[in-house]
């Protein structure tokens, strides 16, 4: 009987214990008190935020702070920012691979984020549409951050300031993916380059020098052949193009997103705003100089399935080496001193 009675009481413990733990947190709503942010800026495109993820500047200093911080990361090591830097125009400040949380390299080189919110579609490959999509990837990618989504979401919900974020943004403290990644491409929409010398002579507020007036002229015409793919505004066509740097790519390119031979080799152009500061150069790091880049033209380039009509194998460009650095001038007129120097970019108080 005495241990009927002493299993019983243990028993009738266990339950009341149970019965007295702490409830689940229920979620906590928050009003709206967001303030609406215009997506865009004078002299490029037109462009808008998606639908369901309106711009405000409280989802920007959300995404800045998340942008900044590794807490993403496996090992609290890796943020956006660490391939990502601010003064080189967002892109791996002068690696040719990014190096993640174990020391290993990628296989592609990082590119530079200026004006992202144009960005039809996104990596080299073209593999993903918006900036929300892209954000996903990097923290689940075992050579970057290495982590898991479900790790990243417990670690955010239990850190003592993000659900209060949150909050502000999105009207509840539950933290999910998609929030994180919507805050993160909120503050990538502000990455806007629209105030280099370039844009200020278009303005009339100063006078190019002659050799960036001679270079301008060059990439504009048949000659440089440039405008094409690098359209001025923007200073991309948006699109993929295979241009000759190899007779058997080894990287698929945009036929890995697509499944396409017919995209083997090809990549999506990227913008020559702030060129100078993002070296090395092309989807792979290859060229680590702007000469070098011209000196490909310039030699034609190799035959290669997929090439782009616009490459001219066997004949290059009918450039001069002062024709060349004139276009090199033009191309240090795309550099933007205060996108890159903007302190609304760097990391916020309170980020590691």
């Amino acid at each position: 009987m005495l241990a009927l009675a002493l299993a019983f009481g243990a028993a009738a413990s266990l339950v009341g214990c149970k019965g007295d733990a702490a409830a689940p947190t229920p979620p906590r709503a928050c009003p709206d008190e967001t303030d609406p942010v215009a997506v865009g800026a004078p002299g490029l495109p037109a462009v808008s935020a998606p639908a369901d993820n309106p711009q405000t500047l409280q989802g920007i200093a959300l995404g800045r702070r998340l942008f900044h911080d590794p807490i993403l990361s496996r090992d609290g090591t890796q943020s956006c920012a660490t391939c990502h830097e601010p003064a080189f125009a967002f892109s791996d400040g002068g690696r040719r691979f990014s190096v993640g949380v174990d020391g290993i390299e990628g296989t592609r080189n990082a590119p530079a984020l200026t004006n992202a919110a144009w960005n039809l579609v996104n990596f080299w490959d073209g593999r993903v549409t918006s900036l929300e999509e892209q954000a996903i990837e990097p923290v689940e990618n075992p050579i970057e951050m290495g982590e898991t989504w479900d790790r990243v979401v417990t670690k955010l919900q239990r850190h003592p300031d993000y659900p209060d974020l949150f909050c502000r943004v999105f009207g509840t403290d539950v933290i999910t993916r998609t929030r994180v990644v919507q805050a993160i491409a909120q503050f990538e929409r502000t990455f806007v380059s629209n105030n280099s010398r370039y844009d200020r002579w278009l303005r009339g507020q100063l006078q190019l020098t002659p050799a960036e007036q001679r270079g301008l002229i060059l990439f504009e015409d048949e000659r440089g052949d440039c405008f094409h793919c690098h359209t001025p505004g923007l200073f991309t066509d948006l699109v993929f193009h295979n241009i000759g740097l190899e007779a058997s790519p080894v990287d698929r390119g945009l036929a890995e997103a697509t499944g396409r031979a017919t995209d083997v080799g090809k990549f999506k152009t990227p913008s020559l705003r702030n060129v100078a500061l993002t070296a090395p150069n092309m989807h792979d790091g290859r060229f680590e100089t702007l000469d070098e880049v011209l000196d490909h033209y310039i030699s034609g380039g190799v035959e290669s399935p997929n090439r782009d009509p616009l490459i001219r194998v066997g004949q290059g460009l009918p450039l001069s080496e002062q024709d060349k650095q004139d276009i090199i001038a033009f191309l240090h007129a795309l550099t933007d001193t205060s996108f890159v120097n903007n302190p609304d970019f760097l990391a916020p108080d309170g980020t590691p």
